[in-house]
């Protein structure tokens, strides 16, 4: 299979998320689309897969010219994408949902669907349990089954966008190992958008760099990590010295912590985070940073143990209760955890303010929304 793509253009108002871009693509390789967030990563590779259309410009499929209206067009060509997000439904299992993204049939045959994941699962080493339901996997088990349902509908090139943000370090490293057999054993064109350079180091063979819209370099991978860099940001950038300034006030406090919840448990926690210091927490998925990030939060019940602001104990505050001393949750679900989609980001700004009047002044948060944006 090869992919031309020529002079592809998207707008979004003002902004030019894709100005004039040009690449060629064929069977037997792994692609980095490089760049930082904004740089116009997903949104070309949502056009080449059909998930929405450019204002202007060519796809060109062997040869011929192709144009899609939906993902699923995408994919009846041999396009599929994985997204940031996986597009499954939580209260259904694993084999429902491969049903329900791949069956347009009334009756549903289980037992064949059953055998395809089966399958598909071994050819690629992935681990799936057909009756596991989605809202119980991790997001490395959920790409999973979008793989195996991508594949299944004949994908001779998969985008994965961003696929290691989340997972863990031996989830990872299985993909990886899926991503070579694809391209190198099975002909496959395989695209990894990242903005990580070891990984695309690691992984691929020729990258594509985007800056602002525009392609602005590409090379053979492995190269120096300074050329990649330097055409992203286009200029390295300076290392500023660390600031060594950590005050002596303790700010936030956790001692003797044990949370359970019903697939995990973290006990015996305890640590300081001085003001102004920048405090981190290293694991792999599933070890209880989320956990304990949580509970720090008022986000989970604590068993046992006192979690403390500034000497407060802040045991019995809610989560609102803790945001007004100065806490505030930032979770790795983006859409299930911190956006309502099809809000905009002045009624998303409305619903997190701390006034709660009857009436709501449309201008007066839009200019407030402006702003935060500007600050």
């Amino acid at each position: 299979m090869k992919v031309e793509i020529r002079d592809i253009k998207k707008y979004f108002v003002e902004v030019r998320a894709n100005d004039g871009i040009n690449m060629h693509l064929e069977g037997g390789h792994i692609y980095g689309i490089l760049g930082e967030n904004g740089a116009g990563k997903s949104t070309l590779m949502k056009i080449l897969s059909g998930y929405q259309s450019q204002d202007s410009g060519e796809i060109l499929l062997d040869g011929n010219l192709a144009r899609f209206n939906s993902p699923a067009e995408g994919l009846n060509a041999g396009i599929g994408m994985l997204y940031q997000d996986p597009l499954d439904f939580p209260p259904f299992n694993i084999l429902e949902n491969y049903l329900l993204g791949k069956s347009r049939k009334i009756g549903l045959e289980f037992s064949k669907a059953a055998k395809q994941v089966s399958d598909l699962a071994v050819q690629y080493g992935f681990e799936i349990d057909l009756r596991a339901e989605i809202g119980s996997l991790s997001l490395g088990e959920r790409q999973q089954l979008e793989l195996v349902r991508l594949l299944a509908e004949g994908a001779q090139m998969l985008i994965l966008d961003e696929p290691t943000t989340g997972i863990s370090t031996d989830q990872k490293t299985q993909l990886f190992d899926s991503m070579r057999r694809m391209a190198y054993d099975e002909n496959k064109i395989l695209v990894l958008v990242s903005h990580k350079l070891d990984e695309v180091q690691e992984l691929c063979d020729h990258a594509y760099v985007l800056r602002k819209g525009k392609l602005v370099g590409e090379s053979e991978v492995p190269c120096p990590n300074e050329k990649l860099v330097e055409m992203m940001f286009g200029a390295l950038p300076t290392r500023k010295e660390r600031n060594p300034a950590v005050g002596e006030d303790t700010l936030l406090e956790v001692k003797d912590l044990e949370v359970e919840t019903y697939r995990l448990q973290i006990k015996d926690i305890a640590f300081e985070v001085k003001k102004g210091e920048v405090f981190g927490l290293a694991g792999l998925e599933g070890s209880g940073q989320g956990l304990l990030l949580r509970a720090c939060a008022g986000l989970e019940e604590i068993d046992s143990g006192q979690i403390s602001v500034n000497g407060k104990a802040i045991n019995d505050m809610s989560y609102h209760e803790r945001q007004s001393t100065g806490i505030a949750f930032m979770g790795a679900g983006r859409l299930e955890e911190g956006l309502i989609i099809g809000l905009t980001l002045t009624e998303h700004m409305v619903l997190a303010a701390s006034e709660n009047d009857f009436v709501i002044d449309w201008k007066q948060a839009q200019t407030k929304t402006v702003e935060k944006i500007e600050t």
